[in-house]
């Protein structure tokens, strides 16, 4: 699985919506009902196996639905890449699925559950377990999280985030590992209608 072109295809993807959107929105009269926002963040890892750690960089966008007044359904997709795999393990992933927002004034607490797949490359000629090397491995990921963006501005947003993982690998004796990120960034909303006014 290559990560870098799937962080460059979720950056083409994000382009064309806004694209889009700035089209759908351009009558005067219209009212914005979607929001995209893209957020990119320092990560760091405990990968839950022999007490491995990464130092990664998180990307991603959301698309939320501004029509209910207590809550936000949004669609999130996200990707993390290593840019220090420590010595143990190498843990890229690549997530989407739902988000919902609950904002209070400039503060927006939300929860996710995120599904997608995640790569383990094990480092220094690989891991040992039993009678096998471990060089890599593939899985699907399980990502239940929770997080606050606090809004600086209109547009700007600073970001905290945690997300508790389920991945597979035959490398452990359960069968399975749960890496814990937290993630700290920087959320940039698109406004594709200025006379659309939403709660900071």
């Amino acid at each position: 699985m290559n990560f870098k072109r799937t962080l460059t295809q979720l950056a083409v993807f994000s382009a064309l919506l806004l694209v889009h959107n700035a089209f759908a929105q351009s009558a005067p009269a219209a009212t914005q009902q979607l929001q995209l926002s893209a957020f990119v963040g320092g990560t760091g890892t405990y990968t839950n196996l022999a007490g491995g750690k990464n130092l990664d960089i998180t990307a991603g966008a959301d698309l939320t639905v501004l029509h209910f007044r207590l809550f936000r359904p949004a669609f999130e997709i996200r990707g993390t890449y290593p840019i220090d795999e420590g010595t143990i393990s190498s843990q890229k992933s690549f997530l989407l699925g739902p988000k919902i927002e609950y904002p209070i004034g400039r503060l927006h607490p939300y929860a996710d559950f995120l599904i997608g797949r995640g790569q383990i490359d094990y480092l220094n000629g690989g891991y040992v377990f039993g009678d096998y090397r471990y060089l890599s491995s593939n899985t699907l990921v399980l990502s239940p999280g929770v997080g606050l963006d606090y809004s600086l501005t209109h547009h700007l947003a600073v970001k905290a985030d945690f997300q508790f993982q389920h991945w597979d690998t035959s490398a452990v004796a359960s069968g399975s590992i749960n890496p814990k990120a937290i993630t700290l960034g920087a959320t940039y909303t698109f406004d594709f209608n200025p006379r659309h006014h939403h709660s900071q």
